[in-house]
């Protein structure tokens, strides 16, 4: 599963982008992420679909940080 970083995310429009660990960008809307909704720089795994307007981010989940 591809692993990136939320670049951007607008809470009231629902919709951000993630740069991927390739270098690449996706778009990322709301109702794809599970569980709580990313903050910018946050690590993140998603899947990858062809949409319309080019490459999506879907299933995305936050990374959870191992405690040390």
């Amino acid at each position: 599963m591809p692993k990136g970083k939320i670049l951007f995310f607008n809470a009231k429009s629902k919709f951000g982008f993630i740069k991927g660990e390739n270098g690449q960008e996706y778009y990322v809307h709301a109702k794809a992420i599970s569980g709580e909704i990313p903050q910018e720089g946050d690590e993140v795994e998603f899947e990858i679909r062809d949409a319309k307007r080019g490459p999506e981010a879907f299933r995305v989940k936050k990374v959870k940080k191992e405690e040390e």
